[in-house]
């Protein structure tokens, strides 16, 4: 029991810690990038950054007001714990922006879409580590995929697309194309910070070899490997055994290389896995 409140406790110290290192980064990326530049992203924050660079009115107060109805969402979408989180994460942004002395770091435009992004997308990024969001799109195209024919990624890329059509009729066409790099930035930091460098592939592999195959992963590459029973669907129906492991980005290539050296003619399919839970392959911190 004493364990259990022990790991609980040091769950939430980690959960915030990395929540407010995300707003520290966040507040860095708007203040010292951003918002001198008059530069916006996608999102909520880009929708508060357009706001607030067309009519003057200030970027905390914007993102405070314009996040609430994400916060009501998320509280009936995903749960009262992640509302909480979220709605204390986007207070303590406002204030930061206020209080916050972060100066210009640099006059170079592209620095500025680069660096911002990734300092901004950093930010939202470690928050979604902590379990909570400092950017509101995600739980609306949540809640929108759920009663449509889109995905989220589609949504996302819908609202951003508005968003930039936008900036550019208001902004003009070189800050939009500017928040596009600004954007591009920040989501593949995101995808970086919340999934880590050692992204996860499910490989499935049929082959005549199968047990030379089977081997290698759990011998050389310390893998655990599952097998399904199949059954040939092209010309002469034969039971067949298929393989199925998980690997990490960066050893792929390993695998692939000693899968075409043990049989050329195995059949491999590849797919990206977002997270997984237990089994050989473990998740470092942060990764």
């Amino acid at each position: 029991m004493h364990s259990h409140f022990k790991n609980k406790y040091l769950r939430y110290v980690r959960d915030y810690l990395l929540i407010a290192c995300g707003i520290v980064s966040a507040c860095f990326g708007l203040k010292s990038f951003l918002m001198p530049s008059g530069f916006i992203d996608g999102g909520v924050t880009g929708i508060s950054l357009l706001i607030s660079d067309v009519t003057g009115f200030k970027l905390s107060y914007l993102i405070l007001i314009i996040n609430i109805p994400f916060v009501i969402l998320g509280y009936s979408q995903i749960g009262k714990t992640f509302a909480i989180k979220t709605a204390f994460a986007i207070a303590i942004l406002a204030i930061f922006l206020i209080i916050m002395p972060f100066q210009p770091i640099t006059h170079d435009k592209l620095l500025i879409a680069f660096f911002g992004g990734l300092f901004l997308g950093g930010g939202i990024g470690l928050a979604m580590r902590g379990g909570c969001v400092i950017d509101g799109t995600e739980v609306l195209a949540l809640y929108i995929s759920k009663n449509s024919m889109l995905t989220v990624g589609n949504i996302i890329l819908i609202l951003n697309i508005l968003i930039f059509a936008v900036a550019a009729l208001f902004l003009g066409v070189e800050t939009a194309m500017y928040a596009i790099l600004t954007y591009l930035s920040a989501s593949k930091t995101i995808d970086f910070v919340v999934n880590g460098l050692e992204q996860y592939i499910g490989v499935t592999v049929i082959s005549e070899k199968k047990d030379e195959i089977r081997q290698f992963l759990i011998n050389e590459m310390k893998r655990g490997v599952t097998i399904y029973k199949g059954e040939g669907g092209y010309g002469e129906k034969k039971e067949i055994d298929i393989l199925y492991t998980v690997v990490t980005k960066l050893e792929m290539g390993k695998l692939q290389t000693e899968i075409r050296q043990i049989d050329p003619d195995a059949f491999v399919v590849q797919q990206q896995i977002s997270d997984i839970k237990g089994g050989v392959v473990k998740r470092h911190a942060l990764h």
